[in-house]
């Protein structure tokens, strides 16, 4: 609770169903009647519960009046009505009560009123006189004789973490993983106080998809020397120019020895070659901008023909990194050869684009980038890859702008899958996208290797819901 609040009534609870609130066991209570949301109580119980029982035991009503210590606060978020028996064995496996319990309040009532409580810790217990709930007072509110002045107490479970239980009753959800599921809600009091067990409980949290979002990366240190690629290029200084290609080709994700910055450039070999994940071999020429380049080309394919053979060479990507011009006849043996020729303001482009945003680049698609016409310059085919990756990260960060403002506006915890495509859909975007699209994006968001969305997932991909973690900056 962020301000401070005035609370007034309290709700008597059976003892275990108080301390299970209190420890994050359960955000759930049986009242006796329906609970409106945002209405606040103190948590008080019985001292007399019988505990061979899951639920109240059905005694007659005693009313015993003393002074009771009020250890929590709690805010009713929601109250689901139940009515159909066969959601029983599902809630059941979701809270405290047995089967047997649930079919006799079913019975009785009618219907089961299920509040959703968030629950507060209190710096100290509060002592008031006040009778306690007998059994036909249990999960009714009442009034307390003096209204308790609320001004410091500590949540119970995490937002992330009331929310992923909360949609598990809203949904009757049962666990994928009961048994971690069981450990995290074991850890999570354990963790207030150890760090160590404080890296378990996020890391549990992260694999059940209810994780606090992964910390803001700041930007990469490595942006510096690759803003200077281009520069250095045009410096005539052919080493650093080779070596700045070969760590650029590092950041990209290609890999070998080859590639190592310090390897030196020998006459008889490549300026950078590497097999992993495909064969590539290339030159670099850092020369005045006005001076035209007429043997690169010729030597790199007799190179290549002499360093891998006859097939492998012809199956090689081959780069040349240039910063001049191509003569007529070099530009010739490129394109014959399906060489590809760029500019290094292109290739910084390319890295600088995989630095800010990791992993952007596919190596994959790229190869399928230069393996299509035009050969020679190939500026233009390269730089429109980087336009199609970039537009892929605005369509990313309009949709999580769109989840965060939807949640904002529509005072909600979570997100369906429908509902945000209908939101994107209605806003006339430049690049349609059908549902099931719309989905794979979302659960690409929400990875925890990239922490942008939350993900509760539901029985099916369609019941899968969302919620804003961070922004993506396009």
């Amino acid at each position: 609770m962020n301000q401070p609040v005035l609370v007034s009534t309290a709700l008597g609870l059976s003892t275990p169903d108080v301390k299970a609130l209190i420890q994050g066991a359960t955000i759930a209570a049986v009242a006796e009647i329906f609970l409106e949301a945002g209405r606040e109580f103190a948590l008080y119980f019985r001292n007399d519960f019988s505990p061979q029982l899951r639920s109240p035991s059905r005694e007659e009503p005693t009313e015993v009046s003393e002074t009771v210590k009020m250890a929590a606060i709690a805010r009713c978020e929601g109250c689901q009505t139940i009515t159909q028996r066969n959601f029983l064995p599902t809630l059941s496996r979701l809270t405290l009560w047995s089967l047997e319990d649930l079919e006799e309040i079913l019975q009785d009532q009618g219907a089961i009123f299920l509040a959703h409580l968030r629950v507060y810790r209190l710096p100290e217990a509060i002592a008031l006189p006040c009778a306690l709930p007998t059994q036909d007072r249990l999960g009714i509110p009442i009034a307390l004789p003096v209204p308790i002045a609320v001004t410091d107490s500590v949540p119970v479970l995490s937002d992330r973490t009331f929310a992923y239980r909360r949609s598990q009753l809203e949904q009757f959800l049962i666990p994928l993983h009961p048994e971690l599921d069981a450990l995290q809600g074991a850890i999570a009091n354990l963790a207030r106080s150890q760090p160590t067990a404080q890296n378990l409980d996020d890391d549990l949290q992260q694999f059940l998809g209810f994780g606090n979002p992964v910390p803001v990366i700041s930007e990469d240190p490595d942006l510096t020397w690759i803003r200077t690629i281009a520069t250095v290029a045009h410096s005539q200084d052919a080493e650093g120019f080779a070596k700045l290609v070969r760590q650029g080709l590092l950041k990209l994700g290609f890999s070998g020895p080859e590639l190592l910055p310090e390897s030196l450039i020998a006459e008889e070999e490549f300026d950078f070659y590497c097999e992993t994940p495909y064969l590539m071999v290339g030159q670099c020429s850092a020369k005045n901008p006005k001076t035209a380049i007429a043997d690169n080309p010729v030597q790199l394919l007799t190179r290549a023909g002499n360093h891998l053979g006859t097939e492998r060479s012809e199956r090689a990507i081959k780069w040349i990194v240039a910063a001049g011009d191509l003569t007529v006849d070099a530009l010739k043996v490129a394109i014959e050869n399906q060489m590809n020729v760029i500019h290094p303001e292109t290739l910084q482009s390319l890295v600088h684009l995989q630095a800010k945003y990791k992993g952007s680049v596919d190596l994959l698609k790229l190869k399928q980038c230069l393996r299509q016409d035009p050969y020679g310059w190939a500026d233009d085919k390269v730089n429109s890859y980087i336009d199609k990756v970039k537009e892929s990260i605005e369509l990313r960060s309009r949709i999580i702008k769109l989840v965060k403002r939807h949640l904002e506006n529509a005072r909600l915890e979570l997100a369906g899958v429908e509902a945000l495509h209908a939101l994107y859909v209605s806003s006339h975007p430049h690049h349609f996208i059908p549902l099931k699209e719309m989905h794979e994006i979302l659960i690409e968001l929400s990875s925890p290797l990239t922490g942008y969305l939350g993900r509760i997932k539901g029985s099916e991909w369609q019941s899968d819901r969302f919620y804003y973690l961070r922004d993506l900056s396009p």
